[in-house]
């Protein structure tokens, strides 16, 4: 798992996305159902501007293949001054799966090799005579993923993608996932896990009992810091899951309780739900902990931090983001 800050800018994503539910609260634009159809640009008949802009699920190609079980088998080879182009076919790691069709993709100098515990260059491969140093070659690599950017090419060809990693084998691979992995886990744990609230039971004096479910996506380790009997804290979020009450972090003004139950979906949740729901009791419900309403709780045991200024809301969107009728009219 990462958050898109930790995805270099250029990197090709793979997406499961749809339609957004309201168009009245979608906080990016509504377009036309045929609007990925559209000319743009020099895409004749391909736009890039599809309708479907709210996204379950946002991988990049070695996530992607990692979870369908595919790999890239290299075959060719064109290279001159440590840059070039590689063909690749993207092929499942299953007997007797159909291999996709082949790809041409361009590397340079600053692609980097990744093997086992090493980080090797385009021309440390050149000099192990992995890769020959000038021409093309036809080659037979198997088992490799790629890191795969866009990158402008001197051809006129917008739509060619560039290599900016290899992964040789799982050992790197691995290696790559638990680098990430523990990045992510520093930053759920400072951001907080975002949930969905089943439903809200409102007491006496502002006591209120809240059902909610974790989002999915996460680490594993993550959902197990949530357990019966520990403190928590939920903040209100707006629909970007950017903290909207606290006028100093997002734990000034949370709800502060205590964790009834924590209880497992025994079916497979649907995707972007994790499963997990937990009861939680607060002697002062805050305004945004309602049915329906996106939140983000801290477990007791998570460092409570304070995150930059530009990360939570404080009075409302119009304060970070104004409308352009706070000029004066002369």
């Amino acid at each position: 798992p990462a958050d898109l800050r930790d995805v270099p800018l250029g990197t090709v994503m793979h997406a499961h996305a749809f339609l957004p539910p309201d168009p009245l609260t979608s906080s990016v634009p509504v377009l036309p159902l045929d609007s990925g159809k559209q000319d743009a640009n020099h895409n004749r008949g391909a736009g890039i501007f599809p309708a479907e802009n709210h996204v379950l699920l946002l991988e990049d190609d070695p996530s992607h293949c990692r979870r369908l079980g595919l790999t890239w088998r290299l075959t060719d080879i064109e290279i001159r001054n440590l840059a070039g182009s590689l063909t690749a076919v993207r092929e499942s790691t299953t007997a007797g799966a159909a291999p996709q069709a082949a790809e041409t993709l361009t590397f340079d100098a600053a692609t980097r090799v990744w093997r086992g515990r090493e980080l090797l260059s385009i021309e440390e491969l050149v000099e192990e005579q992995i890769w020959p140093s000038e021409g093309k070659r036809s080659m037979e690599m198997t088992g490799l993923l790629l890191g795969i950017t866009w990158r402008p090419t001197p051809d006129g060809v917008f739509t060619r993608f560039h290599v900016s990693d290899i992964w040789l084998d799982e050992a790197a691979m691995q290696r790559a996932a638990k680098q990430q992995t523990e990045v992510h886990r520093a930053f759920i744990r400072s951001r907080w896990m975002p949930a969905w609230i089943d439903r809200v039971e409102y007491g006496k004096f502002g006591r209120a009992r809240v059902t909610a479910t974790l989002f999915g996506g996460m680490d594993e380790t993550l959902y197990t810091d949530f357990r019966t009997g520990d403190s928590a804290m939920i903040n209100a979020v707006e629909a970007t899951l950017k903290h909207t009450h606290g006028a100093y972090g997002p734990g000034h003004m949370a709800s502060r309780g205590t964790i009834l139950s924590v209880t497992r979906s025994n079916t497979a949740p649907p995707l972007g739900s994790s499963g997990v729901q937990i009861q939680f009791e607060t002697d002062l419900i805050i305004e945004g902990i309602r049915a329906g309403r996106t939140v983000r709780i801290r477990p007791g045991g998570w460092p409570l931090v304070q995150v930059p200024r530009e990360e939570y809301l404080n009075d409302g969107v119009e304060e970070r983001f104004p409308r352009p009728d706070i000029f004066p009219k002369y």
